[in-house]
């Protein structure tokens, strides 16, 4: 059973907004596991470059700023697509 059908009020009925609010959460936590994922695939390509049991201070510092990069140019592309929408 999936998280919303057991979440459901008695009688099955749900408000549209109820519904709304389940579907914007659905998408939001689906963008946020994609991010992560392309994050981690991304970064790691670039930075790992001999996998082991810790990261060396370089990797470390190289996933950083990947992150910070990939974040900062995310909210730069955000912007962009929301303010052509107005």
């Amino acid at each position: 059973m999936d998280s919303y059908s057991s979440h459901s009020p008695p009688g099955g009925s749900i408000s549209p907004e109820a519904m709304m609010d389940h579907v914007k959460a659905q998408l939001a936590q689906a963008y946020a596991e994609e991010f992560i994922e392309t994050l981690r695939g991304k970064c790691f390509e670039k930075c790992i470059t001999k996998p082991g049991s810790s990261l060396g201070g370089s990797e470390s510092s190289c996933i950083s700023r990947c992150v910070d990069r990939y974040i900062e140019a995310t909210g730069i592309i955000s912007r962009s697509l929301f303010s052509q929408q107005r």
